[in-house]
């Protein structure tokens, strides 16, 4: 392929932190952007091949591709060490983002924690999105209202033990592979371009280069009827894209599926990393989506 036809990194200042990300085109005048959104842990290396299959679309149509990873992940800087990572924050940075490069039109693609910011987003600024495709992902993570004293106590107990726990460290960058092929239940070679952008080597060991405060269990989270108010605000063509052996209770979510104005949903071979696994089928979709949402 040749340099033309290649993602390259780009770094892009936001007022309070800088994002990371792979790009393909250039935003002031393309048609339309793809914006790509990962999920908790990973980083837009997720979407590398999802990307390279759809960047000779990208081109004949006048399409810019952009992966970001988002704060705290990948290459971009983590947030301040009196910060943390609640997930309404994740939605003012793509807010500023997207006021940055002002695209013509933008898709959001969002896998897992990406589809969860992505749908949120849409319902918020309905005028910014003209279509929404969400990855093994389908609204905001909700529970009981009785959850929300033990949820908020937890919360602030977890961060006080993560601040005090060593970083985790491997002797060789294919022991981090194997982390996470064990947690992914992808192979070495679907990880890889994950791997490379989200670890380092310092001191003859390797290490994740996300900011530990990530694992910090969330101290807040709606509930299901507030859940379902966001997708129903939500006011652009929507797509559902679910791994066969992906989360079982998105399959079953009959009333968020409801709840969305414009619902399509397709199945693609591979588990919660579908995109990942099925990634020629997954770019095929997104390129037949894109063309009927975009006029």
């Amino acid at each position: 392929m040749s340099d033309e036809l290649m993602l390259r990194n780009v770094d892009i200042q936001l007022s309070h932190l800088r994002l990371s990300a792979l790009e393909f085109g250039e935003e002031s005048h393309a048609n339309v952007t793809l914006l790509f959104l990962h999920g908790w842990l990973d980083n837009a290396a997720s979407f590398s091949s999802v990307m390279d299959s759809l960047i000779e679309t990208a081109q004949q149509k006048n399409w810019h591709l952009l992966a970001i990873d988002l704060a705290g992940h990948g290459l971009s800087q983590h947030r301040r060490a009196d910060n943390f990572y609640p997930f309404h924050d994740y939605i003012a940075d793509l807010h500023e983002l997207l006021a940055k490069i002002a695209p013509n039109k933008c898709i959001l693609i969002g896998h897992s924690l990406g589809a969860l910011i992505a749908s949120c987003y849409s319902a918020a600024f309905p005028d910014k999105v003209d279509g929404l495709i969400q990855i093994e992902g389908l609204g905001p993570l909700t529970e009981p209202a009785e959850n929300s004293v033990e949820r908020l106590r937890k919360g602030i107990l977890s961060r006080q033990r993560i601040k005090a726990k060593p970083m985790r460290r491997y002797v060789s960058q294919h022991d981090a592979c194997l982390h996470r092929m064990q947690a992914n239940q992808l192979s070495a070679k679907q990880l890889r371009p994950l791997i490379e952008r989200g670890t380092y080597l310092e001191d003859g060991h390797w290490y994740w280069r996300y900011d530990p405060k990530l694992k910090c269990e969330s101290i807040y989270r709606m509930t299901e009827e507030q859940g379902l108010t966001y997708l129903q605000a939500i006011e652009c063509p929507s797509l559902l894209i679910l791994g066969q052996t992906g989360f079982p209770q998105l399959v079953t979510a009959e009333s968020r599926k409801a709840a969305l104005k414009h619902h399509q949903e397709v199945t693609v071979p591979g588990g919660h990393h579908c995109h990942i696994e099925s990634f020629a089928q997954v770019s095929d979709i997104i390129r037949h989506f894109v063309a009927k949402s975009v006029i």
